[in-house]
This record gives C-alpha cells, sequence and structure tokens, in this order.
C-alpha cells in the first residue's frame, strides 16, 4: 500500500492529462513502485491494469507519445475507454453539490449536518443516497467541481517530564488491566480547552469552492452574549466510549466530579450494572489535580452517592498527552468539528454527540447549564474526614476513596 501523501499526488495530477499521457504517468509510476504497482495504481487511479500495462509496453517500446494522438485530435477511437461516472451514474456530481452546500452542511438528518465533510464522511453520504463511488474518485470529482481544501491552523506546547513518569506508567497499566480483567470500569478524565462560543476561526479545514473559504470574525476576543463553553469528557477506556459534559462556567472539582456522575447516569450505571468500584486516570493538575482538595472532597460525595470505592492515577507533571482522553476522544472530537465555526452551544454539542472512528468509538454528549461557584475552600478538619487511601507507591498520586 502507498502512502496517502504518494496517492494523493497521483489524483491530484490525472485530471491534467489526456487519455495517451495518463497511461504513460501511470506506467512510469508503476514501474517506478515495482512489484504491484500496477494494480495499487489502478486501485488510487479507477484506471484498469489493463490499460496501464498497455502504457508500459508503450513506455517500453520507446513509441513517441505525441504520434499516439490521430490527427483529428482523438487519443481513442470514437466509443472506446470505461463511460465517464457522470453517464453511468447520472446525476453524481449534482449530489455531491448538494452535500458541499455550505449554507446546509447537507441534510439536516444526514452523518454530514454534524460530521466533517471528509471524503470518507462524503463517500458514506453517497452511498447513502445510492451511487456506488469510492472516496478517491470523489476527491477527484471535486477537484474538477472546483473544490479544494480551505485551511486554518495554530500551534501547540509540549510538557516537561518528571523522573517517576515511567514507573507511574506502568503503575497506571497494571492497575488498568486489573480493573478491566475484572470487569470494572476505568474511565479517562479531563476537561478539553474551552471553546469561545460564535463565530470564530476553529483549526482545521473543509471542502469548499476555491476562494471561498468560511468567513469568521477577525478576532478571537470571546463574545460576553455568548460566552465560552467547557467540554469535560469521561472516556470508557475498555468500552471505547465517551461522554461529554459541556458547561458553560468555570472548570471547577465540582464541575469535573458532577461530569463524571452525569456519566454514570446516563452511561455508566446501565454497562456496569452490579460493580463496587471504579478507576479514574487524570491529568496531575487543573480541576481534577491531585493536589486540589475539593477533587477529592466531591469524589468523596459521589463515592457515598454510588455507594462504591473510587480509585485514581494522576499522570504525572508534564505528561498530560499519554492520557488515553486526549487521543482516544478529544483529537476525535477535534478532527470532526474541523474548519467548522462553533457558533451555538447546540452546534457544539451536536458536532461531539456525532463524532465516530473506524474502530468503533460512540460518544454520548450533553449539555450543562449549572453555574458552578469558585474558590471553593475545603479546610482542615473537611479534608481529614475524607476516608482516603492512598497507594504504595506515590500515595499522592495514587490513592482510593472508599464510600461510607
Amino acid at each position: 500500500m502507498v502512502d496517502e501523501k504518494y496517492a494523493a499526488k497521483i489524483v491530484s495530477i490525472l485530471p491534467t492529462l489526456d487519455e495517451v499521457h495518463k497511461r504513460i504517468y501511470l506506467a512510469s509510476e508503476a514501474k517506478y513502485l515495482g512489484r504491484g504497482g500496477i494494480s495499487e495504481l489502478s486501485r488510487i487511479s479507477g484506471i484498469s491494469r489493463v490499460t496501464i500495462t498497455a502504457g508500459l509496453k508503450e513506455l517500453e517500446s520507446g513509441v513517441n507519445v505525441e504520434e499516439l494522438s490521430r490527427k483529428d485530435g482523438r487519443i481513442r477511437k470514437e466509443g472506446a475507454g470505461r463511460k465517464s461516472i457522470e453517464i453511468t451514474q447520472p446525476g453524481i456530481k449534482d449530489a455531491l453539490e448538494e452535500l458541499m452546500d455550505g449554507s446546509t452542511f447537507g441534510d439536516p438528518m444526514s452523518l454530514l449536518r454534524w460530521t466533517t465533510k471528509s471524503l470518507r464522511n462524503l463517500e458514506t453520504e453517497m452511498q447513502n443516497k445510492g451511487f456506488n463511488v469510492k472516496y478517491r474518485k470523489i476527491g477527484y470529482l471535486l477537484k474538477e467541481m472546483g473544490y479544494s481544501l480551505q485551511v486554518n491552523q495554530k500551534m501547540n506546547q509540549v510538557g516537561e517530564q518528571h523522573p517517576d513518569r515511567n514507573e507511574q506508567f506502568e503503575h497506571i497499566n497494571n492497575k488498568a488491566a486489573e480493573y478491566i480483567a475484572a470487569g470494572w470500569p476505568v474511565i479517562s478524565v479531563d476537561c478539553k480547552k474551552k471553546e469561545n462560543i460564535g463565530s470564530f476561526k476553529n483549526n482545521g479545514a473543509e471542502y469548499a469552492k476555491k476562494g471561498e473559504p468560511v468567513e469568521v470574525l477577525d478576532h478571537d476576543f470571546p463574545l460576553k452574549e455568548k460566552g465560552k463553553a467547557a467540554p469535560y469528557g469521561v472516556y470508557d477506556i475498555g468500552l471505547n466510549e465517551g461522554f461529554v459534559n459541556v458547561g458553560i462556567s468555570s472548570d471547577t472539582a465540582q464541575f469535573a466530579v458532577n461530569s463524571i456522575r452525569n456519566w454514570w447516569n446516563e452511561m455508566g450505571k446501565d454497562r456496569y450494572p452490579s460493580v463496587d468500584k471504579i478507576l479514574i486516570t487524570a491529568d496531575g493538575g487543573g480541576s481534577n489535580g491531585y493536589r486540589v482538595h475539593l477533587w477529592k472532597s466531591e469524589l468523596q460525595t459521589l463515592a457515598d452517592e454510588l455507594g462504591m470505592d473510587i480509585s485514581v492515577c494522576h499522570f504525572p507533571p508534564g505528561t498530560s498527552k499519554w492520557n488515553k482522553i486526549e487521543h482516544r476522544l478529544f483529537s476525535q472530537i477535534t478532527k470532526n468539528w474541523r474548519g467548522r465555526p462553533l457558533e451555538t452551544l447546540e452546534i457544539i454539542v451536536n458536532l461531539i454527540a456525532a463524532t465516530t472512528t473506524e474502530t468503533g468509538l460512540k460518544v454520548t454528549c450533553k449539555a450543562d447549564m449549572t453555574i458552578y461557584e469558585t474558590g471553593i475552600k475545603i479546610d482542615d478538619e473537611e479534608y481529614r474526614n475524607i476516608n482516603l487511601y492512598g497507594d504504595e507507591f506515590h500515595p499522592d498520586w495514587n490513592y482510593t476513596i472508599c464510600h461510607r
């Protein structure tokens, strides 16, 4: 299999060539690829192996390509060759244009209403409409129709290393494996970065007419009347399921634990009807940080409500990217709403809920309209009353809160 960039190069060049030059070009690429090259290029281009093989023979014979053209300018005899997809499947471009309509983002009930217009998603929608077409051919058709990817982009940063991080990773992995083997839930939690609600620039690219990207505001200052959205995620590692609680106020420890509570009520209790313990993996900082007394106090309240023991393992400082939720859930959400302005809370919730992957990820999303108070302090006496037991290894990072 060739890589995506190489395949994209082939697909982008073919529309500029006539029939003779197409087969000669593909023949030269097949020769470069060696064994299996003809089949692979046939798959990428949609041009038959017979045609590419004929091109190889012409290439090896040293024939003058220009002399292959007939005097009347035709490359092949009239009626020869594979019929155009527009002939074999009438209306295919009209159907694709309808899906690409920037004002509707497709049928309100379709996948594309709340997912990106990626080639694979377009393939699914076109097949739902009754057209037999693959995603590579859709890319070819879009280029013919004047579409290209319109890009916007920002940058990231990485954290610093901790001397005990490898041992902590092993501790987390061993404990998670033990829980999953016993049928107990293991969830990865974190709050995704807050998103400005409104017509703001969003990273990523969507297909649009050349020179016609979606217009957004020329600044990133939040709009007071719309505010910000705080998506707090709960990812079930064993079941590959996600729950996102989208808050509209502060990312506090109460908000974090209430998100876990909402996950349990919406999904957890049905998946795990008879368990008495749960394992949470979380970052070392933020609202669910290992130094946050309110986080542990709220977990005690939750443990008492559910009648179960809640164990927590924190990732060492600077290693949040290793938290499963980052690349199993949050990165997929980011891909799903790439290049799409998050204009309303409803759009954010629906885009998150529509996130799926080929590996079977399913996501449930709810809006949390609660206004969470900031600055709540837990005094020493309240903290001492928490039924907390630390593990032998790094009890500050690894502990269990038992229900009372």
